[in-house]
């Protein structure tokens, strides 16, 4: 091995026992279990403090904090810059800044809860404000080039016996196109974020009245709603399920299944995705979260007032949703230079 190989080894190895040695920690563990069971936060939420903890450990604490203890009495307000600065200096975004110095706040504010600390010491630390970005949004007919892309990859498919290589033939691909037809539609009908999608369970349907509950961020859970293509497009998935023994529209499990049954993961989604923007000749570097960002102005267009939108979106504050306003000015700015004579 040569010596930076075994230099990088070697950092790597402490990096984990740091990372170890927080996870370990008294105050850290019970604000752990405080996130689980009080905010009820994801594996990925948890995971992401854990490692912003870990980072300003060896940030700002060194050696002292793998090899002295970790003291959290001693936070302050000037280890909380240090950090911000460190950060600032390799280059990082603001708006990764920010959910760091995030969250050390919220340990923090923990603390004062657990009479660790008298006070929050990073009450007041800011990262920065971060530039607004609008995020891009599909047009309609976009939109429906991607939504009926499914079903136009199934057709290119050569016909069974001509060489597709796929052992299954084309009831897998019919059983595919239709499953990743009814997910494309549910997505951009309830504006969900792919987790969303993927967690839903058969039992949260209900096709006669159109609607569905969603469990989103913070475990909360909202009732969206699914227009008629929407409920095509999962009543033939249902049907091309059930050809292939994996249960039918009652099924109580997972609603969006693999081959064998389980359910379909978000990485499975977005993969297939990848390849019907090619279909839909849409750019590559489109995600399916485009199409929540696609529903909420779309409906904001059609004159949707703010609050209904951020119910559906589930946001928990209005001026979450309030950056789609801004995209649908934006768009009707276009519209008005591209066809106004005096533009």
């Amino acid at each position: 091995m040569s010596t930076d190989a075994t230099a990088a080894a070697a950092a790597a190895s402490e990096d984990d026992r740091l990372a170890e040695r927080v996870a370990q920690d008294p105050c850290v563990c019970r604000f752990i279990s405080h996130l689980r069971a009080e905010r009820q936060a994801s594996a990925h939420t948890i995971a992401a403090y854990h490692a912003d903890l870990t980072q300003f450990v060896q940030l700002v604490w060194g050696a002292a904090g793998d090899t002295g203890g970790l003291d959290w009495r001693r936070l302050e307000l000037g280890a909380g810059r240090r950090f911000a600065v460190v950060l600032q200096s390799r280059g990082l975004a603001r708006t990764s800044i920010q959910r760091k110095l995030s969250s050390l706040r919220s340990f923090a504010r923990f603390l004062v809860r657990e009479n660790v600390l008298p006070a929050n010491p990073f009450a007041g630390l800011a990262g920065g404000k971060a530039p607004r970005r609008l995020p891009r949004v599909l047009s309609i007919e976009e939109v429906g080039r991607l939504l009926a892309a499914p079903d136009e990859w199934r057709r290119r498919r050569p016909a069974p016996g001509e060489g597709d290589g796929d052992g299954d033939g084309d009831g897998k691909a019919a059983f595919v196109a239709a499953r990743d037809a009814a997910i494309l539609e549910v997505l951009y009908s309830g504006g969900l974020r792919i987790s969303e999608a993927v967690g839903l369970d058969g039992g949260a349907l209900d096709l006669l009245s159109g609607t569905f509950v969603v469990r989103g961020k913070g475990r909360k859970e909202r009732l969206c709603v699914l227009g008629q293509p929407a409920i095509t497009s999962l009543n033939a998935y249902f049907e091309q399920r059930a050809r292939l023994g994996l249960g039918g529209r009652r099924e109580a499990g997972p609603l969006f299944v693999n081959h064998s049954g389980q359910r379909l993961t978000a990485r499975s989604v977005q993969r297939s995705f990848k390849q019907y923007l090619a279909v839909a000749r849409l750019p590559s570097d489109c995600t399916p979260h485009k199409l929540r960002h696609s529903f909420a102005t779309h409906l904001l267009d059609a004159g949707a007032d703010l609050r209904s939108v951020q119910e559906m979106l589930g946001h928990a504050s209005l001026s979450t949703t309030q950056i789609y306003t801004h995209v649908s000015a934006e768009r009707l700015r276009e519209a008005y230079a591209k066809a106004h004579p005096r533009a």
